[in-house]
Parts: C-alpha cells; structure tokens; sequence
C-alpha cells in the first residue's frame, strides 16, 4: 500500500526551516528544525523535520548525538553515513567556536576556564581520558595533552609520563583533567590517591599543581576549589 506522504517543499514557505532560519534567524528555530537544515532531506517514510526529532529522542538530544560515534547514529532508520558526518561535523564546529576563545586568550586564571575549554569534548565522552593543562608561570597556555584513555586507576596514571611531558614543555605549572562517563563529577578514593601521587611527583621537580578538575555531563568538580590540594 502506497503511504501519502508529504516533503518540506510542500509545506507552505513560512513554515520551512531553511526559510524560517533566513527570515527571523537562527535563534528563533527549535533543535529540530536546526537539526532538519543539516539533514537537508528526510527518509522514505519521513520528513526532515520528522527524522530530526527521532534522531533527538532517541539519543536523548545534541549532547547523546555527540557521544555517538557515526556507525551508532547510522543505526538509526533513514540516517545514512553522509547525514551522519554532516551532524558530527556540525557538532564538531559549534565546540571549536566554544572553545575558541579561551584558546585565544591563551590564559588560565580558574578551574571555570578549564571547563570551559575542555568540557566540551570531555563530558559527553563514553570512555574516561586524562589530559593535563601545561602553563607557563603566568598561567598562560602552553598545550594541553592526552595522558591516557581508558579507566583511570592508579596503576595507569604514569607520573613520569607527565612529568616528562611538563618538563619537556618548560611548563611551570599543570592542571590535571579527567572525565567521569557516568555523569557524577564527585571524586572517588582512587581520584584522591592518584592526585596526592601525581602532586608529590611535580613537587620533586618544581612543578605547581593548580588544579584536578573532574568533568561530569552536568558540571565539573575543583580540588583547588573545594580545597583539597
């Protein structure tokens, strides 16, 4: 049985996503419809707009699209590789314009600018990462760099691994930076031990421990700030 079916271009212009965008801008379009513009055209048995929702719900909005890689989104009835990249490579931009700034400005004055130039790739993450912040006495950005991937435990965190890494960089002082992939930024005892480790490795080299900053869904967790280094 043939299903009546409809396409964006039969609905009437004003009510177009594309149309919308150009007439009253892009703040005035709903998550879907932005979502629609970049899928351009919809499925066999849905519209654009159609298939933007269901990609919302199902992966509970941008933030679940974003811990998605492409084959998982390509799972999803009527989202093929093509439209699949084009939503990551959208993602990918809106965090690179993010952090941008903090980049620019090169300086690291609280955990809050951490947050904000490394929350956006951490903490829709599935997997944990340990990254550290290298900077310069003044606290500006030097680079920040991949520790290791995967469940942080004491026995994998190297302390000579990131004290090479400080010392190689002439960095002065060094913020530690991990993921919590279950959403809760609190510390656990083994966040606590692996920070008392790692700062007693720097202190033997000279090397100023500013910060463990814990990077959850919802928010991060300071050790500077809750005064636990």
């Amino acid at each position: 049985m043939k299903r009546y079916t409809t396409t964006i271009k039969d609905w009437p212009e004003a009510e177009r996503p594309r149309e919308r965008l150009i007439k009253w801008g892009p703040d005035k379009l709903t998550d879907a419809e932005l979502l629609a513009i970049l899928l351009r055209v919809g499925g066999r048995e849905d519209t654009a707009i159609g298939l933007a929702r269901t990609l919302l719900n199902h992966f509970g909005g941008f933030q679940g699209i974003d811990s998605k890689s492409v084959a998982e989104l390509c799972q999803l009835n009527g989202i093929g590789p093509a439209k699949a990249a084009q939503v990551k490579a959208a993602l990918e931009i809106g965090k690179r314009f993010n952090t941008s700034s903090y980049q620019e400005k090169r300086k690291i004055e609280s955990a809050e600018d951490v947050y904000n130039l490394l929350g956006p790739y951490l903490k829709n993450m599935e997997r944990e990462v340990f990254k550290v912040v290298l900077l310069t006495s003044r606290n500006t950005l030097i680079a920040e760099k991949t520790i290791f991937e995967g469940s942080l435990t004491e026995s994998l965190v190297n302390p000579r691994e990131i004290v090479r890494e400080a010392l190689n960089a002439a960095a002065a002082s060094i913020v530690f930076i991990h993921n919590h992939p279950s959403g809760d930024p609190a510390p656990s005892r083994d966040d606590k031990q692996i920070t008392t480790r790692l700062i007693n490795a720097c202190q033997v080299v000279g090397i100023n421990v500013l910060d463990h900053i814990i990077i959850a869904t919802h928010g991060y967790f300071s050790f500077a700030d809750e005064g636990l280094l």
